[in-house]
């Protein structure tokens, strides 16, 4: 009898802990998504700057930045999403790549798509959620003055609170009462113009004084609710102008940077002399300027100091904000993830209106870190970016991700913490895998396309492939250890340059002129195996050319007040076909449970499975709520356009290849016909098709087509194929 009580017991006190641990995991997290503007990945010490140190070169500090990395993780092999602002910023808030996002190329000021976002899922989630600092994808900057017309304000975006830059440009003047170089911006905060109450405020520490002040009133009033903030500063980019003082003492909840709130004294640097502050650590810094010895040091250039006082400041406000959730005792809950928009840039608009010299050039503090390319370049430099992640408990300290990852997919990440699965819409994926050490990483999607009409600098520090490069319509996707980069692009057989960027990071050899070289390839999205494969170069630059054609869309949208469509020269080529061995019919997975949104599969476990003819609402009996994943491939008889349509009873999503075709999900009207075309080759196609079964809609799913020969009709089995190799588990 006593054994069997203190078997009990055991069993008990077991189980105890076992449930106290899944709930400690399954807790959702505050998110603190912290965006810098064109910092460089080497602006940060423990990526690029420490090592400038011990070399004797001039370098910035950072001791903030370097303790968070710490307690942390850094991610060393992180992307940009686009390497200029306002696309990079719209492909993280909707968590699609460029290729489907509907903010590219230069088109500042254009209304991010109502869609889901980084925002509005964690809302739906249970967060409450707040914006902080540079916006800038609210709709044309012309529309009216008060805002109330913009399409894509913040809080129409899933934010339940804005303090802020709203227009792009504004986020270029640091001291928006004042505007001593590019005159008077608007602060909003809510809806009301907060300026003429900004005396003295420098942006950076008035975005965090509003970040810390939000957090405190938040643990007040809504502590048992999980909150997000995007905290996105306009520093370092644009005019280099220096605070008003030295970073006020302590952190946290009594000291650092702290909101006052009243008009002319908003915050407690608000006094002093503006533009002004140098840190002593470059005050008096001096550089052996024409790199020998025997001659004198000679003090830093003006305008050096300032771009380093900028990202010192960033770093300060960084620390003060970590401080502050250490007071507030929510450190421990928190998940906070820093990195910046694109590489660094040679712009400063104080040389515009003051002195020429004032231009600061990224090579004095080598801010392109061990790369090649500045901001609006697809070199890495243009792209990879100084990337860090804590999540306490979860994210291992001292941890260093190699994996390569790109911006967009933050937004799956925080969806993933916060215990669900992300929507199928978006392309990113979720890190944790690779943040926590735990579970397998899905292989995320690197993809990136801009145009802008310029040219690398010509640095002596750059590979001599590099300098001068005209840029105009760029391409880039990176597979394994592998990058492809294309330049000036005329049409969709332009070959691509490839690189080992682990080997070479700096891309000075250009392995496609050996294309017989043999590369080994681990990437199952690629090549459909988990096996390490030994391809040519020849090989994989063929196969990058056809995969830049499958997982894009060219971009349709636009409104008569918004800059237009970014047209690119591949827009109408044929999409590739695939070659592999099939039999007729497809599968289907049934997913149960109730999404908020078509959520992505694949790590998801079905509790059913079959072959079918083709996709069918009916196909499965059972009365519940769930997911339908029709997967296989469409085999398109002739070369050209095709158009689908797919009309269904509830939620849907549709993809051919990678390629976003048709979206019925957010918003979607059941029983509404949506359509998508898409130039094809002959031959077969891969797609994923996802139905949300809904009990209280009667069951339908019309899928149709259209093209060469074909007019609009359902799509008949015999169309339908699935991998011959392929089995269900």
């Amino acid at each position: 009898m006593i054994k069997k009580l203190i078997v009990m017991y055991i069993i008990l006190v077991a189980s105890t802990h076992f449930s106290f641990g899944q709930e400690h995991q399954t807790r959702k997290p505050n998110i603190i998504f912290i965006l810098v503007d064109d910092q460089g990945y080497g602006d940060v010490g423990v990526f690029w700057q420490n090592q400038r140190a011990k070399r004797g070169l001039p370098y910035e500090r950072s001791p903030c930045l370097d303790e968070l990395a710490a307690h942390g993780a850094m991610l060393t092999q992180h992307y940009a999403a686009a390497p200029v602002c306002a696309p990079s910023r719209a492909s993280i808030m909707e968590g699609v790549s460029q290729g489907h996002a509907r903010v590219r190329d230069n088109q500042f000021d254009k209304a991010i798509a109502n869609n889901y976002t980084m925002a509005s899922t964690l809302r739906e989630l249970g967060y409450r959620t707040a914006a902080i600092g540079k916006w800038g994808l609210e709709g044309d900057k012309r529309w009216d003055k008060n805002g109330a017309g913009w399409p894509a304000r913040p809080d129409k975006r899933g934010f339940d609170y804005f303090f802020g830059y709203m227009r792009h440009g504004d986020g270029h003047q640091h001291y928006p009462k004042e505007g001593i170089y590019t005159g008077k911006k608007q602060v909003l905060f809510n809806g009301k113009n907060m300026t003429p109450e900004l005396d003295k405020c420098y942006t950076a520490d008035l975005w965090t004084a509003a970040a810390k002040h939000w957090i405190v009133e938040h643990e007040k009033k809504n502590k048992d609710q999980p909150f997000f903030m995007y905290l996105a500063y306009d520093t370092p980019h644009a005019v280099d102008e220096l605070p008003t003082q030295k970073y006020p003492a302590g952190g946290g909840l009594q000291g650092g940077i702290q909101w006052i709130g009243k008009p002319g004294h908003f915050i407690n640097t608000a006094s002093g002399e503006i533009d002004s502050y140098i840190n002593p650590d470059y005050a008096h810094a001096t550089y052996d300027s024409d790199h020998n010895s025997t001659t004198p040091e000679v003090p830093w250039p003006e305008t050096y100091k300032r771009y380093a006082m900028a990202n010192r400041r960033i770093d300060y406000a960084v620390g003060d904000i970590v401080q502050l959730l250490k007071d507030l005792h929510i450190d421990s809950t928190t998940m906070i993830v820093y990195t910046s928009d694109n590489g660094p840039s040679i712009e400063t608009y104080l040389g515009k209106w003051q002195r020429e010299e004032a231009y600061q050039l990224p090579t004095f503090f080598g801010s392109y870190g061990p790369f090649d390319g500045i901001k609006r370049d697809c070199w890495e430099g243009g792209e990879r970016e100084p990337t860090i992640g804590v999540w306490p408990g979860h994210i291992p300290e001292g941890e260093v991700v190699k994996k390569p990852s790109i911006s967009y997919d933050w937004a799956p990440t925080f969806i993933d913490a916060a215990g669900a699965t992300p929507p199928e819409r978006m392309d990113g994926v979720s890190l944790l895998p690779s943040l926590t050490g735990k579970g397998s990483q899905i292989t995320p999607l690197l993809y990136i396309e801009y145009y802008q009409h310029g040219r690398t600098p010509g640095f002596k520090q750059f590979s001599p492939n590099h300098r001068g490069r005209i840029r105009d319509q760029m391409q880039w996707m990176r597979i394994g250890n592998y990058v492809g980069v294309r330049y000036n692009i005329k049409s969709s057989n332009d070959s691509f340059e490839i690189y080992n960027v682990v080997k070479d990071p700096q891309e000075t050899v250009n392995l496609a002129l050996t294309p017989h070289k043999k590369v080994k390839i681990k990437e199952r999205e690629s090549f459909n195996t988990n096996t390490l494969n030994k391809i040519s170069i020849n090989e994989l630059g063929k196969y990058m050319k056809a995969r830049v054609l499958q997982v894009r869309r060219p971009d349709t949208s636009y409104m008569a007040t918004e800059r237009g469509t970014s047209h690119r020269p591949y827009d109408s080529t044929l999409v590739p076909s695939v070659k592999v061995k099939v039999v007729s019919g497809i599968t289907w997975r049934e997913y149960a449970g109730s999404y908020p949104w078509i959520p992505q599969v694949a790590t998801l476990t079905p509790v059913v499975s079959g072959y079918a003819a083709n996709p069918d609402a009916h196909i499965d009996k059972q009365n519940n709520n769930s997911i339908l994943f029709f997967e296989g491939y469409i085999k398109a008889p002739q070369n050209g356009l095709y158009t689908f349509y797919l009309t269904t009873g509830s939620k849907a999503f549709m993809r051919l290849h990678d390629v976003q075709l048709i979206d019925e999900d957010f918003g979607y009207t059941g029983g509404s016909e949506k359509e998508g075309s898409i130039f094809l080759k002959a031959g077969l196609h891969p797609f994923r098709l996802y139905y949300k079964k809904d009990v209280s809609v009667n069951p339908l799913l019309n899928l149709e087509w259209s093209g060469p020969g074909i007019s609009k009709q359902k799509i008949t089995s015999n169309y339908f194929f699935r991998n011959k190799k392929v089995k269900l588990n």
